[in-house]
Formats: structure tokens, sequence, C-alpha cells
């Protein structure tokens, strides 16, 4: 054979192997092509409720079939300013899971689509009022409770039973009357742990008082108003008269260690805070602590909580509004709500959900199903974590007497009046 056949003969094979291999591009194209034809939606979960979502989603798809859903997970800690830099630079998803506390801010820079027509479709009447309401502004709906938080009362169920209160405190008066006696007796060292570093017992005392924290506009602040300056006294002489000790959260070594030996009998946590104790006390603790709502300012007033937990949101960018609203309407559901609870721990947002025998036959979450009827949201305006931060900065300069009660009042009034000025400029604008 001749060196210019050999070479014609190896021209053909390498002919040949070029045209299996774009054949075969062909034929995987023309397979991706058709596996590709769905309409495709992008959701971003924030942290385990990120990750656990994916395991829910291949229902979704079976359920519609003309919808891939691409999940991705962002950790909490980057999700804020991750989301903020997406809708600067348009680059936003079509879905996503946002704390309830963001929504006022997204709002402000019109990145939310408006999910009024959903509110039809979800059964509001089926959701907790205040948890509801943290996802209006301005009259408008923009997101769909996911799953909600609150606070409640953890307390020594031995400790208060020594000094005539077999089930906790339900009102300031008997909360008063339980501090005096635990510290009179020894029971125990304290009779609760406040951590000077923490706004949201001060801001529940307050809610609990009757106070607004801001005016009806949202653009000036109402500590020095009398439902919020005697919540705030009332706070402070927890820790003047030695009920708690003037700490950080810094200063506490090990709460549960602590929770133990007797050195608190009371603490006001949230529902993660039911496993912890679960996993992190010994089993010789385990039949001596219970779960309360947080006590009333009277009997006539309920204890108010705090409205919290994370929303579904569609941005207006989103050019597949309409199978957003389906993924809603499919994670909403009680079974879903039911599902992702067992998988995650949050609770549903649904009341329905909450028959669940996984729920209903815990000990610890009834208190929490108590007190989401009487739960409020926290001021809708961007500003509201600095001002939360000015009210447990002024709150512990009062504690450790740095100053006094009405200069706080004052100043916190003031500064919340500083971080608003924007906000009024735009209202203005407006008008």
């Amino acid at each position: 054979m001749t060196a210019n056949s050999k070479f014609k003969i190896q021209n053909s094979k390498w002919a040949a192997a070029l045209i299996l291999h774009f054949a075969f591009c062909i034929l995987n194209f023309g397979c991706a092509a058709r596996s590709d034809h769905r309409e495709r939606l992008e959701l971003w979960g924030l942290g385990r409720e990120g990750e656990v979502v994916a395991e829910m989603i291949p229902e979704f798809e079976r359920q519609n079939p003309g919808i891939h859903v691409a999940v991705q997970q962002i950790p909490w800690t980057a999700a804020h300013e991750k989301m903020l830099t997406a809708y600067v630079g348009d680059a936003t998803p079509d879905i996503a899971q946002m704390g309830n506390t963001w929504v006022p801010e997204f709002v402000a820079v019109h990145a939310l689509d408006d999910l009024g027509d959903v509110a039809r479709a979800v059964d509001q009447r089926d959701y907790f009022g205040g948890v509801w309401r943290t996802n209006v502004v301005g009259g408008h709906l923009y997101g769909i409770p996911w799953y909600v938080d609150t606070r409640v009362l953890f307390y020594r169920l031995d400790a208060l039973a020594r000094v005539g209160y077999p089930n906790a405190p339900r009102t300031w008066a008997e909360l008063t009357d339980a501090m005096t006696k635990l510290q009179r007796d020894h029971v125990t060292h304290y009779a609760f742990l406040m951590p000077t570093n923490e706004w949201e017992p001060l801001v529940q005392l307050a809610l609990t008082n009757g106070s607004t924290l801001l005016d009806p506009a949202g653009v000036r602040g109402a500590f020095e108003q009398r439902p919020f300056a005697d919540a705030f006294v009332y706070y402070v002489d927890l820790f003047h008269r030695g009920f708690a000790p003037a700490i950080s959260n810094a200063q506490v070594a090990n709460l549960y260690d602590d929770f133990t030996r007797g050195e608190f009998a009371m603490y006001i946590g949230g529902p993660w805070m039911v496993g912890e104790f679960k996993r992190r006390l010994p089993a010789s603790m385990q039949d001596k602590w219970g779960t309360a709502p947080l006590p009333a300012r009277d009997a006539a007033h309920p204890g108010i909580s705090m409205a919290g937990g994370s929303s579904l949101v569609v941005f207006r960018a989103s050019p597949h509004k309409e199978a957003a609203r389906k993924l809603i309407a499919f994670l909403s559901a009680p079974e879903q709500q039911i599902r992702f609870y067992e998988l995650t721990g949050d609770l549903p947002a649904r009341r329905s959900a909450w028959r669940a025998k996984s729920l209903a036959s815990d000990p610890y979450f009834p208190a929490f199903r108590e007190q989401l009827e009487h739960v409020e949201p926290l001021p809708l305006v961007p500003e509201w974590e600095q001002i939360a931060t000015e009210i447990y900065g002024h709150g512990e300069s009062v504690v450790r007497n740095a100053a006094t009660a009405p200069r706080a009042l004052a100043d916190l009034d003031q500064r919340a009046d500083q971080l608003l000025e924007k906000r009024r400029w735009m209202l203005a604008q407006r008008r």
C-alpha cells in the first residue's frame, strides 16, 4: 500500500469520526433541547431552608410538568447583601425566601411584585393575622408567610412550683411576685436571664403595654410616650432589683448549663430553643422545664410577642410571575407546610397545618400556637434594624446607671427621628 493510499484511509477514518462526533452532538443537543423546553423558575432559599426546599421541588414539578425549578441555597449571613446586589445588577431570581423584617426595605426600592392576587388563592383567614401583616406595606401585599417565628417564655417548672406557681406567671403582677419569691427564697441565683444586648425582650414588653414603637406614619419615634416609657421602666427595674443579671450574651458561658444549675429560672426564646433544650439539657432536667406564652400586662390584655419568620416573595423583574405564583401556592398548601416542618422544625404559617400529629403531640409547642394568636409586626420601615440597635443600647445605658430613663428615652426618640429623616422627605415629595 502506498503512502498516499494510507493517507487517504486515515483521512477517511478521521472524516467518519468527525461525522459520528457531530451526529452525537446533534443528537445530544436535540435531547437537551427536548428536556429544556420547560419554563425555568429560579428560587433562592436561605440557610437550612434553602437546602430542604430542594427536596420538595420534585413533587411540584410532577404536578406542573411544564415548569423546572432551579434552587440556589444562600447562607443567611450573605443573603441580604446578595439580594440587594442582585437587585442593583438586574440579576434577581424569580422567587425568594425573605426574612419578614426585610420586606419593607425591598418594597421601598420597588423590587417586589404585588401579591394581592395570591391572597385569594391561599386563604388569608388560615394565617396568623400578626404574621400576615408583616408583608403588608402601604396597603399592598408583597409576601406570603412561609414559616413563622415568635418568642415565648422558657421556665423551670420545679423552681416556679416551689414559690407557688405550678404554671408560668400569666401577668406582669404574677411575674413580679414570682421573681420576688425566687430571689427571697434563694431558689435560683437570678429569676430571669435577659441579656442586655438583646432588644427583643424590651420591645416585647413595650408591645404588650400597647406601644406602637413609632408614630402611626412610621416617621418618628414614640419612645417617650407612656406605653413605651412605662415598659422601659419595668424592664430596667428587673435589673436594678436584682431579678436579672446585667450581662450580655457574650458573658453567658453556657446557657444550658446555667439553666440546669439554677442560675436563672426564666428565659425568652424562639422555637429553635425547643430542640436545643431537648438535646443539651441532661436527662434529669427533661421533666423540669416548660414553655408558656409571654406574661400579659393584666388579665384584660394578652402578652404580645413579635411576628417573625420568613415569607415567599416574587421580584418585579421576574419574567415568570405566573409560574412563581404556582410555586408559592404549592409551598403554602397545608400538607406541604406540615412536611416542611417535619424536615426543618420551622413552625407552619397556616393554622390548619398545626393539626399535624407531629406538632400536636409535642408538649412544648402549644405555647407557641397560643402566642401566635397574639403577635404584632415590627414597624414596617427599612430603618427598623438600626432603630432596634439603638433601643437595646439606650436600655443598657440605663441598666448600667450610665443614663437616666427620661434622658435615654428622649435621646432614643431623637436618634429614631434622625434615622427616619429620609423617609419623611420621601413621603413629603410624594405628597
